[in-house]
């Protein structure tokens, strides 16, 4: 398999689009890159202690590699959710599902291969290996590289704030951003037990069920069963192989659904909720909100270059039953 992503190399790891061909403006805090995890770098660039860069690519299959210099740690932020095969010395370090918000870690000199089985975004940041302690560069910094799948709010947060200014943010805000997230990751507090991750045959399993029954209730002891394990050591395992919590991964999965829907049909929001597995259009549309940042109607008018109509109001009201279902004592059970 490694030698036909190795032959392919040549074909796919190219570009993501033309702006990526564009030299990075001298004013530009946030350089697209030419290549995967690569800047073009400025004379400003060089000098940068904290440099931050940005990848997006569009395509549905990528293949790339790349080694960390010798004097920097990178840090991959993914500022939307993707598949991906990560590799390493020929080993399989992760393979599946890498939701929006996902924190990764490079240490110095250290090759990666990333085979994208769907479109990605990245934020990467590239810090000198002077900003951490010297006990990392001693030997233990191979567990922090090990963190390939550390779901850190603040760092979400924190490139999420980035993303958002896009080319308008400057180089004093860019690098302010940097700095905490830099004291961030340097706390020696800051949580490195692994838990082990759901076998691959078990995760695909649950995956199959969830993609065949997603648009009815599914239950945290259901998959589980599927997992062939108890609902607590299921919940961990497949958290630590996802990144997800249960339930998290469900409604992520309803709203991908539901965006192929938006942008291949003209069924109105309340039969596109009720379609991929909510009871109310408001708790559809809450939800796509908080994943999406954006309202249904607005994601649908973006994807197709139109003008948003005024939502219509949903079709009932939840009920105080309803409400108690979606935020009782039993809402984070899946």
């Amino acid at each position: 398999m490694l030698t036909e992503l190795h032959e392919t190399h040549a074909r796919i790891d190219r570009p993501a689009g033309p702006r990526d061909h564009e030299a990075p403006h001298a004013a530009q805090a946030i350089p697209r890159e030419a290549r995967w995890r690569q800047i073009v770098r400025s004379s400003q660039a060089a000098l940068d202690d904290i440099t931050i860069s940005r990848w997006d690519d569009a395509r549905e299959a990528s293949w790339h590699a790349a080694t960390t210099p010798p004097d920097r740690y990178l840090v991959g932020i993914a500022l939307k959710t993707t598949r991906v095969i990560l590799t390493r010395e020929r080993r399989v370090i992760f393979d599946g599902t890498m939701p929006s918000g996902t924190l990764y870690v490079s240490a110095p000199s250290k090759q990666l291969s990333a085979q994208f089985r769907a479109p990605c975004a990245f934020l990467h940041v590239h810090i000198s290996a002077e900003h951490f302690p010297t006990r990392w560069a001693q030997g233990a910094a191979e567990g922090l590289d090990d963190l390939v799948l550390l779901r850190d709010p603040l760092a979400a947060g924190l490139a999420k704030a980035l993303a958002e200014q896009g080319d308008a943010a400057g180089h004093r805000f860019a690098h302010c951003i940097g700095q905490i997230l830099v004291m961030h990751l340097a706390r020696p507090e800051l949580p490195r037990a692994k838990v082990n991750a759901l076998p691959k045959w078990r995760l695909r399993r649950v995956e199959q069920h969830v993609a065949a029954h997603f648009e009815r209730s599914i239950s945290l002891s259901e998959l589980a069963n599927v997992a062939g394990l108890s609902r607590m050591h299921f919940a961990a395992q497949f958290r630590a192989a996802t990144g997800y919590r249960p339930r998290e991964y469900l409604l992520n999965h309803r709203i991908e659904h539901a965006k192929s829907l938006l942008t291949t049909t003209q069924r109105p929001l309340a039969e596109i909720a009720l379609a991929v597995g909510f009871s109310t259009q408001a708790h559809f549309s809450t939800v796509f909100k908080r994943i999406s940042s954006q309202t249904p109607a607005r994601w649908r008018a973006a994807a197709r270059n139109e003008r948003p109509e005024p939502e219509s109001p949903p079709r009932r009201r939840s009920s105080p039953c309803t409400d108690w279902a979606v935020n009782g004592p039993y809402a984070n059970a899946l």
